[in-house]
């Protein structure tokens, strides 16, 4: 699914500026107490009950395979259920979330990844700055 109305949530991993479709997102909490689960893939870092909901909390970084750093500003945004149907609630744990924009669908070039379906694409900014446009689907599935 790429975003039906042009908007994404910018996000920082680390150093990196990246954004899933609008369209997933159904809020974003601060971090609460995790609970973590024994045995989970390393990618888990725990669950927390979420208005009654048990959600499982991802660290996108273990999935990307980024560098650990921690910040004072982490928020976990939380997907529609409907994206991860096996799974249950899901969020990420994020560095730092910073805005909704409106994107032209015109602006986004092909991934050089190659894991085509992780990533939707690569969004350039002014100033040769770009930010990774990740499907959260395809992490969950």
């Amino acid at each position: 699914m790429t975003t039906t109305n042009g908007q994404v949530l910018e996000f920082k991993l680390g150093e990196e500026q990246y954004c899933v479709s609008i369209d997933y997102v159904t809020e974003i909490v601060d971090v609460g107490e995790l609970t973590t689960v024994p045995n989970s893939p390393a990618h888990v870092e725990g669950v927390m009950d979420l208005r009654g909901r048990t959600t499982s909390i991802v660290d996108p970084k273990a999935v990307f395979e980024l560098r650990e750093e921690d910040a004072d500003t982490q928020r976990i945004i939380v997907f529609d259920p409907e994206i991860v149907e096996d799974q249950g609630a899901a969020g990420w744990l994020v560095d730092e979330v910073n805005q909704v924009v409106q994107i032209d669908l015109d602006d986004v070039d092909e991934s050089p990844a190659e894991d085509e379906d992780a990533i939707e694409g690569v969004i350039k900014q002014e100033k040769e700055n770009f930010v990774i446009w990740v499907n959260p689907e395809s992490i969950h599935s």
